[in-house]
């Protein structure tokens, strides 16, 4: 019986935490960052107060929460298995995951937009994207240095720096398309910067 309460409890609690940060994302969504209040956020999602704060202490909590729903997204595209076998097929790897990880950024454009404007107003948020920066910068270090150890990258260069290069190319067209800041097309994009990329690490 007392285990039966203890689920019923643990449900009814996801679902509150659930409720919020559909409730955030909507919100958020809606008014920016800056405007959102997480009382707003609280009453979209007919919770109490009391009940609300158990979960999140401020808005920041709950769009850090939902910053690492969307992120994971990203991850999973970076994660993908890395192996290839020469230059030729490191170039068509790099290029899918590049446009892939473009592409997530037009689907979540709205959410990433929110994203970006609390990255400028919060330290909260601001230092959680720097902790999930380096989380995608190490995983491109890793798929660098297994290029070197197959000899198909020059072994003359710091993974970790040309990793965070990379990264940080990336990362400049990603904010252009959420911006809406005209940016050339996806594939124009990719196909450039991963021709310098691969151009100048490949052997």
């Amino acid at each position: 019986m007392e285990t039966k309460k203890l689920s019923k409890r643990k449900i009814q609690s996801a679902q509150t935490r659930e409720k919020l940060l559909n409730a955030g994302r909507e919100t958020f969504i809606e008014y920016g960052f800056q405007k959102t209040t997480i009382s707003q956020i609280i009453k979209k999602a007919e919770t109490g107060y009391g009940t609300a704060y158990v979960y999140f202490k401020n808005k920041d909590d709950i769009l850090i929460e939902l910053m690492e729903d969307v992120m994971a997204k990203f991850y999973e595209i970076a994660n993908m298995t890395y192996e290839p076998k020469s230059k030729e097929e490191a170039y068509t790897l790099i290029e899918q995951q590049s446009i892939l990880f473009l592409d997530m950024a037009i689907k979540e454009k709205l959410m990433m937009q929110v994203i970006e404007e609390a990255i400028r107003l919060s330290d909260n948020v601001r230092t959680k994207w720097t902790e999930i920066r380096e989380q995608f910068i190490n995983r491109i270090g890793e798929d660098i240095a297994y290029a070197q150890k197959n000899e198909l990258a020059r072994n003359d260069v710091n993974c970790s720096i040309v990793a965070r290069a990379w990264f940080h190319a990336n990362e400049v067209y990603l904010w252009e398309i959420v911006k809406d800041n005209n940016p050339p097309s996806i594939r124009e994009i990719v196909h450039n910067i991963a021709s310098i990329y691969t151009g100048g690490l490949y052997k």
